[in-house]
């Protein structure tokens, strides 16, 4: 009695454990459960569903299809749909002809064997329906052996046999099996499409989800629908059935919206700290650098869509989400977003390959950020173009009367303050000094007075050649020359700039043959020798007493060689003949190939002369020449 109880105790426990393992098994993931069974059920793929459509009701079947594009958007759904709807007809429309579909993974069956078993196979004819249809998945995975004994069976199959051929890459299948199908495209699915997908499906399963919610999913599914489900399954699972924008992002490990528009406000503003800051918050968070970078160039491109009102439905996000991008577009510039892309980019593209990854976006960021800084400080340091200098005022006179009107005295046309006058000079009555600081304008914003001797002056008017001694370094003359001289020196520095200006012009004053030689002195560098061969073929003894001289080039290389260097080298050479109406001119020469032909015996003789070894074994042969 004891056993009877335990095996029937044991019977009423396999049937608990079977009734779970039922309910669990009952759940069927999205990705089956709405798998489409119609044409109208597909999503994203109306031009290719409305071609076989209408193939099948005109009687315009191939004997070969071959379905490509990215994963999960329909190839498999549609070639099961097609092979269904061919057979189907008004006199059977519940049979089901599932038997007369055969499926074929490429993967696991890629070898010669297999394909011959397949082909076996297609010599006969179904016992129902009209059709045998062939579908052969990830097709791009059959080695070129099976490939080449598939071809002929592929060409010319039985009536009643179609292939159906599917793959995500297309460029790996040859092309004499491309020639032999029909070929269809399949496009990734829009994110609009998913989330109105997705949104369907809610409201079938009785789920809450936020809009924005269902957009990242769409945006993180890639345009793969399947992808898209199987994500969605995933959140609904961590959220017991409640799809919020927040638990999205954690479950998904995706970066919030709100940092990019943060790091952009900061970065247009030039704030270094800022932006530094937020950047090291992202990355203690987990976020790959690579992603981050990519995900930040993102951001400036949908902020130079907001740009234009035409181009704000490129964007494919949430309408709350497209306003917070309207309003930071309206902010910034456009030339400075373009400026940040173009970095973002760089960025993007190094990342790959640097082993600080965190150091390479922090220099990104500082680069981004210092784009307009720059500018700004020039433009308002230009406002004015000069600088204004408050001197302090001057000792007022005892005789002066503050009440009566005075005259200013005239300002003194130099940069710096003269010398202080000594204890002994006094300011005559007649020019009282003014109370009010003297206001200078200056060119430069040098605080000490600068003295220039007559050999910095003639430093300055006898500037360095353009081709200094090796190992020598010259000085720079200055752009400017101090006005803070002695107004009695004034005319014997006037005369001596004079006499500095006349012997300069003096010495610098070559005829043309000298100067040309001058020129090609300065290109004898290793790497300016192509110019230097450019230059020594021209006569220039036929140039002298002209102001126009031409250079023949032979080709388009010596072109472009010379038009690097062109302005170089007319300025020496008006430099050293000081003669300012020079110029120079090019012309491209037509090099003419004469062709000779030559008879065999003529070749023969130009070969003996090379070597003699050739003459004699002629000789001792007794060999003719062929004519």
């Amino acid at each position: 009695m004891v056993i009877m109880r335990a095996s029937q105790l044991n019977r009423n426990e396999k049937s608990i454990f079977g009734a779970m393992s039922t309910k669990k098994e009952s759940f069927v993931v999205s990705a089956r459960k709405y798998r489409p069974a119609s044409w109208g059920e597909v999503i994203g793929q109306e031009a290719i569903t409305d071609t076989l459509h209408n193939s099948i009701e005109q009687d315009h079947l191939a004997h070969a299809y071959l379905f490509c594009g990215p994963r999960g958007v329909g190839k498999t759904t549609c070639a099961r749909i097609f092979a269904k709807e061919i057979n189907r007809s008004e006199e059977h429309l519940d049979e089901d002809f599932s038997f007369n579909i055969f499926e074929l993974d490429a993967a696991s069956n890629n070898k010669v064997d297999d394909i011959r078993n397949l082909t076996d196979q297609v010599r006969i004819p179904p016992q129902i329906g009209q059709y045998k249809v062939y579908i052969i998945d990830e097709v791009h995975m059959l080695s070129t052996q099976a490939f080449n004994a598939f071809l002929k069976t592929l060409e010319e199959p039985p009536k009643h046999a179609i292939f159906i051929l599917a793959t995500t890459e297309k460029h790996k299948i040859i092309p004499t099996i491309l020639s032999r199908c029909q070929i269809y495209d399949f496009n990734r699915i829009p994110v609009e499409e998913i989330v109105k997908h997705l949104r369907a499906i809610t409201v079938k399963e009785k789920i809450e989800a936020e809009e924005e919610a269902l957009h990242v999913v769409a945006q993180k599914a890639d345009g793969a629908l399947r992808d898209a489900l199987s994500i969605f399954d995933q959140l609904v699972s961590f959220t017991n059935g409640n799809l919020t924008y927040d638990a999205v992002l954690k479950n998904l490990h995706v970066l919030d919206y709100d940092y990019y528009f943060k790091l952009s406000t900061y970065l247009n503003d030039g704030d270094y700290s800022s932006a530094l800051m937020l950047l090291d918050e992202i990355l203690k968070l987990g976020f790959d650098p690579g992603h981050f970078i990519s995900g930040l160039g993102s951001h400036f491109r949908d902020l130079l869509v907001c740009q234009e009102p035409k181009t704000v439905e490129l964007l494919e996000v949430g309408n709350a989400v497209k306003q917070q991008y309207l309003d930071q577009a309206g902010a910034i510039d456009a030339a400075w977003l373009l400026l940040a892309l173009k970095e973002a980019q760089q960025a993007e593209f190094r990342i790959k390959t640097t082993v600080n990854p965190r150091l390479l976006l922090e220099i990104a960021l500082l680069s981004i950020a210092g784009i307009g800084t720059g500018e700004k400080k020039n433009s308002e340091s230009d406002l004015t173009g000069t600088r204004r200098i408050v001197e302090p005022s001057k000792p007022r006179a005892q005789n002066a009367v503050p009440s009566t009107p005075v005259a200013k005295e005239p300002p003194a046309a130099q940069v710096h303050s003269a010398p202080a006058s000594t204890p002994s000079e006094t300011p005559e009555p007649s020019e009282p000094i003014s109370e009010e600081p003297e206001i200078v304008v200056a060119s430069e914003p040098e605080p000490e007075p600068i003295k220039k001797t007559e050999e910095e002056i003639h430093e300055a008017l006898n500037p360095p050649t353009l081709n200094p001694t090796p190992g020598k370094r010259t000085r720079r003359a200055p752009s400017t020359i101090s006005l803070s001289l002695d107004k009695e020196a004034e005319p014997a520095v006037a005369q001596s700039i004079g006499e500095v200006m006349e012997a300069t012009e003096v010495e610098t004053k070559l005829n043309l043959n000298d100067a040309w030689t001058k020129v090609l002195a300065g290109y004898q560098d290793e790497k300016k020798s192509a110019i230097h061969t450019i230059l020594s073929r021209v006569d220039i003894d036929s140039f002298e007493g002209k102001e126009q001289i031409v250079i023949g080039l032979q080709h388009n290389v010596e072109e472009e060689e010379y038009a690097l260097h062109s302005s170089d080298t007319l300025q020496q050479l008006r430099a050293f003949t000081g003669n300012k109406a020079l110029q120079i001119s090019t012309e491209l020469l037509e090099v003419v190939m004469e062709t000779k032909l030559f008879t065999a015996k003529e070749k023969f003789e130009h070969l003996a002369k090379k070597n003699k070894n050739l003459l004699k074994l002629k000789q001792d042969l007794d060999l003719d020449i062929a004519y």
